[in-house]
């Protein structure tokens, strides 16, 4: 047997399930070895032997306050689960030269380098980003690791053995100790389950678009450590988990309900390879385009996944219906092929549908050589033009370095109707894949038809399909004012006929809008069961807390402003405390936001930022928020970014 069981639950040991209080330091375990647990921005456990001891995670540091109560002078080692700030932003408080630490290899890039994994301009190729937008969550500063750790490693210290177990899924190289045998076995598991069988929260397992890779590692992470047959689970957040074994299993059943509501409704590889044409598509001297209605134009199946169609009313007047992903020579051939073949006499604008950039990369170039106007929803305006100020995924600059953002001519209100040609244009605000969309539609030969962007994808003669595109929370899409919200519009509106954005064509949609309204519901459902807070918002949403502009260029003036909004979900006042975490040579005015946000409604503070650039390091520098809502901890959660002196070449 270990000398480890030293730690373990014995005959009559009971251990409360509550959550910690905060700032506490109390027994969890005690045989030849102590373990006791702290609670400030995570938990953190400590294991004693004399006047020694080793932590698993560190929070904001408090517990360095608190060691000599129970008679330890140094902590000689600090095993951390994952890179996340809540478990380790109080590492500057530590003496280096006495305390070591220890962290899984997989992570220690996040690290030791974390301003690798912040962009000032994102690429979708970016390593640990989902399109672009960051789903890690580094430490502001570096955290030099002393001892990197793999799958299967043994961590020994003072005759204790702690089995290093890969366990990635909340975070991209987590890592689980393990300790004790047989019937006895515990486990350090970090953020790999909340007790009651729950996520601790959604947005750090979200590493792709809604395929389900982190999900994935997850339920494989789930499934090792219930095989070890735990008896209790110390975890990251939260009360230590009792009958852990059963609750793994419970988590795992759960997970596995949920993955299929979770994933993409549609087979994506299959979009380019439809076996049935749509009855109601002609084909056009033009082999790229078919005709959809006597109007009406898109991309013919041989450039499924691109973003383009076209009305041109009879007086040949062109409108744009997303424009993108397909290169300019492309577009120069088709708009002369149009004239030639279709009557187009010129083109007047395009509309774009949400704030993606793949549904208007080519929008420069019809501007510059075509005169065409850009049209969109005004509260997707900001987006477009400026798509540096936030840090969503798939924005107009993450598609090629030599993007900006693209002036918009013209922004439409939420139930605007625009008379374009004798055609009455209906633009309304339509959430769902991101609350930064919007649905055009109009009476056009005959049929309603609505265009709706990405929200919606599929076979409506399929009915195993549950039809949404992407679950992605980077794209701020929370349910209740988007997919649910979105869904019950298009239920309301009946059109005939569906233009989707990606080449998708859909004819008589009603059944098929039906399904995606129930999935709506249904995903809500999930996520509630799954996370734990009463508002399962605050572990879906990563901007509850957000700036903007994210990325402030403090390089020129030395000095500007960054508005801070504050989210509540709940349906009664909430309190909260911000914390600006600063880098050296950063000061803001006020660097701690507390007040009370109203049910159901943001606030917004303005803070003043001026940085010496004699102090302050070059680069990107990391700037957190951490954050205590309602009384409770939660830590350096999210973040935005500074630039005040660039590095040199």
């Amino acid at each position: 047997m270990l000398a480890v069981s030293s730690l373990l639950l014995v005959a009559g040991y009971a251990c409360s399930t509550a959550a910690p209080a905060a700032g506490s330091l109390r027994l969890v375990s005690s045989a030849r070895a102590d373990v006791y647990m702290y609670s400030d921005t995570c938990n953190v456990y400590v294991v004693r032997d004399a006047d020694a001891a080793i932590l698993i995670n560190l929070g904001d540091g408090g517990v360095l306050d608190h060691l000599a109560e129970i008679g330890v002078a140094h902590v000689d080692w600090i095993l951390f689960t994952d890179h996340h700030r809540e478990q380790c932003q109080g590492a500057p408080r530590l003496d280096r030269n006495r305390t070591k630490v220890a962290a899984p290899r997989d992570e220690q890039p996040l690290f030791e380098t974390p301003q690798e994994f912040r962009r000032w301009r994102p690429k979708l190729s970016d390593a640990h980003t989902v399109h672009g937008a960051s789903y890690v969550r580094p430490p502001a500063e570096p955290i030099r690791i002393d001892r990197p750790l793999d799958d299967g490693d043994v961590f020994e210290w003072r005759g204790r053995r702690f089995e290093c177990l890969a366990t990635p899924g909340h975070s991209p190289g987590g890592m689980s100790y393990v300790f004790g045998e047989g019937d006895r076995r515990c486990v350090f598991s970090g953020g790999v389950m909340y007790d009651g069988a729950r996520l601790t929260n959604w947005f750090d397992t979200e590493w792709d678009y809604g395929f389900g890779k982190g999900l994935d590692a997850l339920l494989a992470s789930v499934d090792r450590l219930a095989r070890l047959e735990p008896v209790e689970a110390y975890p990251a957040q939260g009360p230590i988990v009792r009958d852990a074994a059963a609750q793994l299993r419970r988590y795992h059943e759960r997970l596995t309900a949920f993955r299929p509501d979770y994933l993409r409704g549609y087979p994506v590889q299959d979009l380019t390879k439809r076996t049935k044409v749509n009855p109601i598509v002609r084909p056009t001297p033009i082999p790229q385009i078919v005709q959809v209605t006597p109007h009406l134009y898109k991309f013919s199946d041989q450039l499924a996944g691109k973003n383009f169609a076209i009305i041109i009313a009879d007086s040949g007047r062109g409108l744009l219906l997303d424009c993108g992903l397909f290169p300019e020579a492309l577009l120069h051939d088709l708009i002369r092929d149009m004239q030639t073949h279709l009557g187009l006499k010129g083109i007047d604008a395009l509309w774009i549908n949400h704030m993606h950039g793949d549904h208007f990369t080519l929008g420069a170039e019809l501007k510059r050589r075509f005169g065409v106007r850009i049209w969109t929803l005004d509260r997707i305006v900001d987006k477009v033009e400026n798509p540096l100020r936030y840090d969503y995924c798939a924005l107009i600059t993450s598609y090629n370095p030599a993007y900006e953002g693209l002036k918009v001519d013209r922004p439409l209100g939420d139930g605007e109707v625009v008379d374009w040609e004798g055609l009455k244009l209906h633009v309304d605000w339509m959430p769902g894949q991101t609350e930064f969309g919007n649905c055009l539609w109009l009476e056009l030969d005959g049929r309603r038809i609505a265009f709706t962007g990405d929200n919606l994808f599929g076979d409506p003669s399929d009915p195993t399909q549950n039809d949404h595109e992407a679950v992605v929370a980077r794209n701020s899409a929370v349910f209740d004012e988007g997919y649910v919200l979105g869904s019950r519009y298009l239920r309301d509106l009946k059109p005939d006929i569906i233009m989707g954005a990606h080449n998708v064509l859909m004819t008589d949609p009603a059944r098929f809008v039906e399904r995606y309204h129930d999935w709506s519901q249904r995903i809500v459902a999930r996520y509630r069961e799954l996370l734990p807070d009463e508002n399962y918002e605050y572990g879906f949403d990563p901007f509850w807390v957000s700036a903007y502009p994210y990325r402030v260029d403090l390089e020129a003036a030395g000095s500007g402003s960054v508005a801070v909004t504050v989210r509540n979900f709940r349906d009664r006042p909430q309190r909260h405390e911000v914390r600006l975490r600063l880098p050296p040579g950063l000061v803001a005015e006020p660097a701690v936001l507390e007040g009370t946000v109203e049910p159901r409604s943001r606030r917004t503070f303005t803070v003043r930022l001026t940085a010496d650039p004699t102090k302050i390091g070059p680069g990107v520098q990391i700037v957190p928020f951490d954050i205590t809502l309602d009384g409770v901890r939660k830590g350096q959660l999210f973040d935005f970014l500074v630039q005040a002196r660039r590095t040199e070449p």
